[in-house]
């Protein structure tokens, strides 16, 4: 019998709903879900968007709390809850990106409201069970079904205000999503259609949205590389690049996407080798036969995303100490990760150098 047809599978309940004015369907999916009262969060930055959005769903808004931070810290999440509980709201909708997901996520977690997602960025955790929260520097991470969005709306018509540097970081982000899932250790044939083909549409539609950040076709496509590449990180398991990029976010608060961005090229280059049918995938997503972390670390040059940890904040003296803590807990990967091999990975990634396998 073919090896690759001995899996488990487990297909997570959602409802999406894409295309252009998909927003207008909010108020549709709110009543479908039974939902009388929703909370709408979001980030500070996305506050306008969220008003708009309150008045889309008329009286079916509990009010608006914009206050959403990267990373989640626990003084973010405790308040949300409480404006949940002072507001009587039984669900929420959270418009924007990963902070204002990331924070719908644990009120859920806390509360068992319901989540309704209006991504506008291509982070992808609006597809995931994966909450995260940072609590004294440590950030935790969990999955619980409960934390997954029962519907998505992606409209392409509110990524269009994106700027062009966040659409790229956070499109290679999605990409570092289905990357992982190919080598995962409960990967699956389903899994593998899902991410390559994810990434080949992100890797795809990035260059046509820094080219004109109007292109509505464009960011439909960028969406829909999300879409997947969320769903194949909500499926399995995973492994040194989220450790590595979870462990720099929580401990030095580094941006979220710009971190998987520059740490994606070396973890995979750390890897590749170790996973010969991730490595051939991404060589049909990439539509070459060349390396594929060096693909990766080329579109990021060319997309003008940043490429060393340095850049986005990370001190040199950084390094041991990030070193200490992402060994301090086990996980699954497909190359055993050795303190030496774990530094000389950071070391390249905080001074920029293109990526290469590591001894």
């Amino acid at each position: 019998m073919n090896p690759l047809l001995d899996f488990s599978y487990q297909a997570l309940p959602m409802r999406v709903v894409m295309g252009p004015r998909a927003l207008e369907r909010l108020a549709e999916e709110i009543d479908r879900a039974g939902l009388r009262r929703v909370l709408v969060l979001c980030s500070p930055e996305q506050q306008e968007l969220a008003e708009t959005v309150a008045g889309l769903i008329g009286e079916r808004s509990a009010g608006i709390h914009p206050h959403a931070r990267m990373h989640v810290p626990v003084e973010s999440a405790e308040a949300a809850r409480e404006r949940a509980t002072d507001v009587d709201a039984d669900g929420c909708v959270a418009v924007g990106g990963g902070s204002a997901i990331g924070l719908g996520k644990i009120v859920a977690l806390h509360h068992g409201l319901p989540i309704i997602a209006v991504p506008t960025t291509y982070a992808g955790s609006e597809m995931t069970p994966v909450w995260g929260m940072t609590e004294n520097g440590v950030k935790r991470t969990g999955r619980d079904p409960r934390v997954l969005p029962i519907s998505v709306l992606y409209d392409p018509e509110l990524t269009v205000t994106l700027p062009t540097a966040v659409s790229v970081t956070s499109g290679m982000n999605a990409i570092a999503h289905s990357v992982e899932a190919l080598y995962a250790p409960d990967a699956s044939p389903v899994i593998d259609l899902m991410a390559e083909e994810g990434i080949r549409a992100l890797a795809t539609a990035l260059p046509d949205v820094v080219a004109d950040g109007s292109d509505l076709d464009a960011r439909a496509r960028a969406q829909y590389g999300a879409w997947l590449c969320g769903a194949c990180l909500g499926a399995t398991t995973m492994s040194l690049h989220h450790k590595l990029c979870h462990t720099l976010g929580g401990t030095l608060d580094l941006p979220h996407a710009p971190t998987h961005t520059v740490v994606l090229p070396h973890a995979l280059a750390y890897n590749q080798d170790a996973a010969p049918r991730a490595k051939a995938a991404l060589g049909r997503a990439l539509g070459t036969t060349g390396d594929p972390a060096t693909l990766l670390w080329d579109l990021a040059g060319r997309l003008g995303a940043p490429r060393s940890l340095r850049e986005i904040g990370m001190a040199e003296d950084d390094i041991d100490r990030i070193v200490d803590i992402a060994l301090g807990n086990p996980y699954a990967n497909p190359r055993d990760v050795t303190p030496d091999g774990l530094r000389q990975l950071l070391r390249a990634a905080w001074s920029g150098e293109p990526p290469a396998a590591r001894s």
